[in-house]
């Protein structure tokens, strides 16, 4: 359990770009940061400490990429791995959050407040990272 004042990380995994996205469970709501560039999923590891130490962050969410029926894909073992560096790193929790449909509700979402237009790469794995957050935070 996050205590409710408690400021939180949630990263979208992908092996190209990892979204990213500063929560408060006061408020149950997060707002994206630029999401990273990745090389074959290993992020700038010195961009993702300049996110901790300026957000200061109480707990981090990684995003656990499944498939609809609930399934690994190809995906997950690498983003569990990416959630175990986190941890090992910046000593603070890390948790997995179901993300199957997040990149879908964060175009839509995307899309309402300006078209096709808004639709970068970056922009909606970092709204992913928001809706990973969210979703996460109604069951806490």
């Amino acid at each position: 359990m996050v205590a409710t004042h408690s400021t939180v990380l949630a990263f979208d995994f992908g092996t190209k770009s990892i979204g990213v996205a500063v929560g408060q469970m006061v408020t149950q709501t997060a707002f994206p940061l630029e999401a990273l560039k990745a090389n074959d999923g290993i992020p700038n590891w010195a961009s993702i400490q300049d996110i901790y130490d300026e957000w200061q962050p109480d707990a981090v969410i990684v995003g656990l990429p499944l498939n609809m029926d609930g399934s690994e894909q190809d995906i997950t073992a690498r983003a569990k791995k990416f959630a175990n560096r986190l941890h090992g790193r910046f000593k603070k929790p890390v948790q997995m959050h179901d993300e199957r449909l997040s990149t879908v509700d964060a175009k839509a979402m995307l899309f309402e407040l300006g078209g096709y237009k808004k639709l970068s790469k970056g922009k909606v794995d970092s709204v992913s990272a928001c809706v990973i957050f969210q979703s996460w935070a109604e069951v806490q």
